[in-house]
């Protein structure tokens, strides 16, 4: 792979960088929304959509360390 390739990956894995950190704020953003539903209020839809959301971010998250890790093989 020639250097030009290796910077476009790169200047990839720096905007998905960017993007993992966001979600992951919104994810810290939710998680603390989720634990301040009171007791009495965690089995109900509100905590529940909150609690899936939370799943979902974390799956985003997850998923975008997958794809820094693939580009950074890629500049191998």
């Amino acid at each position: 792979m020639n250097k030009e390739r290796r910077k476009r990956i790169g200047d990839a894995a720096e905007q998905v960088e960017q993007l993992k950190g966001e979600i992951e704020s919104i994810l810290e953003d939710e998680e603390e929304y989720m634990n301040n539903i009171p007791e009495n209020m965690q089995g109900s839809e509100r905590y529940e959509t909150a609690e899936t959301a939370c799943e979902n971010l974390q799956s985003a998250v997850d998923a975008m360390e997958e794809v820094l890790s693939s580009l950074e093989e890629a500049q191998d």
